[in-house]
């Protein structure tokens, strides 16, 4: 059967869950089990957050537009998690005010419920949003979740507040309202630590073959995408977390058939140079009733998106393209002074949003909320589908809850409120802990400071070590990566290439030039070799 391939042995007891997918949702659910006292493995056939999970909006919001969709319960179990979450994770979430600017142009999603109703009851409106309307749902926004960190809504004169003053004349009233930034991709490998530190194995770069049942176990074939080996883990319960390839790993990897379907949809973001001086961000609504925001990002730059487009197939891969680009130059164009052009373009990027099939009439009515489907006709089987970035805990938890009846061993929930690795400080306290990292640490500059607790939090110690000045830390990449932070990510954060450390354990791939990329990549060649000798 395998002839010509290498195999390893096959693993003499079988783990309590193996999960398929290192993505937020996969890396969570993991890190639920484990806490509970299960063995877990998890596998990944590329790096952690390779796909969507590191292609989002980089909030963790309630979703303010899913109000006009009547989806009171997914947005009031978000708001909920946004102050869960920025508890346990200080230093890579923190609180953001959104200005939501007013217009008589302003129009709703034609298909939207809420949209309908008002053509009804309202026709003279023709669509558009009126600002009663936008008070009463940030009123709902505000108290639905319970808020105790967030401050609420308040309104603003565009006219003499610092808000205005990149935006056009016409625009002279807006509303202000509270959501969270996070750091996706380092929310996923966070996760996964926290997972391995309560006893799972997490393996990237390995692609699952084929997962058969068989004396009421799960036989599940995996390869090694850099070394081609082989071997078999057997597993009392399956999670499938594949994202965009759920459902080819329904039907091509576990081999099911099943009438759950998944929607991809494409959501594309561009990054300009920095368009306003303040830290706040904007939520702008289109005349054609989209929505979308411009948000300060990694401090020298504006992140706008997203788009929703649909998507072929998992296999191809997501880009923004010219067209997408120039809708949201377009876009923000309406509000800015300054036109947004696509010359002020420094990035872009693409993610497939995995949603689940309700049928709806387009990509932008499509349900955010997740979908858990559980096959128990043998070792059981949980096909996880759509789901957000800020309600992943939940999902594990839910998750859990489907799972946990076939292991009366397993624990209790836990996840809410337990702090993530680096984050064990309060959310006021991020000022003080870079003042403490430039205290202890002479050598680094404000910025520097700022990126490390940013990232590590109070691990940020840990990585810079006993060292005394920057030539401590080893070579220099550029825009203050070294080798001792590039050491800390291979061996601590999975890491194992340059896109790893550039463009998802950071954003430094803003910074850095081709040759800078180069560079890091033949230093983690170097590494692994040696590693492996």
């Amino acid at each position: 059967m395998f002839e010509g391939v290498l195999m390893e042995a096959q693993t003499e007891n079988p783990v309590d869950l193996f999960v398929i997918g290192g993505g937020i949702n996969g890396c969570g659910i993991a890190r639920d089990a484990a806490g509970r006292g299960l063995s877990v493995e998890l596998a990944e056939m590329s790096d952690l957050a390779s796909a969507t999970s590191s292609a989002s909006t980089k909030l963790f919001h309630g979703g303010l537009r899913y109000l006009e969709y009547f989806e009171v319960r997914l947005v009031r179990e978000a708001l909920i998690e946004r102050e869960t979450l920025l508890r346990a994770m200080p230093h890579i979430s923190w609180p953001m005010r959104f200005v939501l600017p007013m217009h008589k142009d302003m129009r709703f999603e034609n298909d939207t419920p809420t949209s309908k109703l008002l053509n009804v009851v309202m026709p003279w409106m023709k669509g558009r949003r009126p600002s009663w309307l936008i008070r009463m749902g940030l009123f709902m926004y505000d108290h639905l979740g319970g808020r105790k960190i967030l401050p609420g809504t308040r309104s603003v004169d565009l006219q003499i507040d610092d808000a205005g003053a990149p935006l056009q004349e016409k625009f002279v009233k807006a509303f202000e309202y509270s959501d969270c930034w996070v750091e996706d991709s380092r929310l996923v490998v966070l996760n996964a630590r926290d997972a391995e530190a309560r006893g799972a194995t997490i393996r990237t770069r390995t692609k699952v073959i084929s997962a058969q049942r068989g004396d009421n176990l799960w036989h599940i074939e995996m390869e090694d995408i850099d070394t081609g080996v082989r071997r078999i883990t057997r597993a009392k319960a399956l999670v499938n977390a594949g994202g965009p390839w759920v459902a080819d790993v329904i039907r091509g990897v576990i081999q099911q058939d099943t009438t759950a379907g998944v929607r991809l949809v494409r959501g594309s973001h561009i990054v300009t140079k920095r368009l306003f001086d303040h830290d706040r961000c904007y939520f702008f609504q289109g005349t054609d009733g989209r929505i979308i925001f411009a948000i300060p990002y990694q401090e020298d730059f504006t992140l706008i998106g997203t788009t929703d487009q649909e998507h072929t197939h998992a296999d191809v891969a997501p880009t923004c393209t010219d067209e997408e680009a120039q809708y949201l130059c377009d876009f923000a164009s309406n509000y800015f002074k300054k036109p947004v052009v696509m010359d002020d373009i420094v990035w872009r990027y693409s993610g497939v949003r995995p949603l689940y099939d309700d049928g709806a009439s387009s990509a932008q009515a499509a349900t955010r909320d997740y979908v858990l489907k559980l096959d128990d006709a043998g070792a059981p089987v949980l096909n996880i589908f759509g789901g957000k970035i800020t309600t992943y805990r939940k999902l594990a938890e839910a998750a859990m809850e489907k799972l946990t009846p076939f292991f009366p061993q397993a624990t209790a929930p836990w996840t809410a409120g337990v702090a993530m690795p680096g984050g064990d400080f309060e959310v006021h306290q991020v000022g003080d802990k870079i003042a403490e990292l430039q205290r202890d640490y002479p050598f680094l500059t404000d910025a520097w400071a700022k990126r490390l607790i940013r990232a590590y939090g109070t691990e940020a110690p840990e990585m810079l070590g006993a060292a005394k000045s920057a030539a401590d830390l080893g070579a220099d990449f550029g825009a203050t990566l070294t080798a001792a932070e590039v050491d800390w990510l291979m061996a601590k954060e999975y890491a194992r290439a340059a896109d790893d450390v550039a463009w998802r354990r950071s954003k430094l791939g803003l910074r850095l030039n081709e040759q800078q990329i180069a560079a890091i990549d033949s230093y983690m060649a170097a590494a692994r070799q040696k590693a492996s000798a």
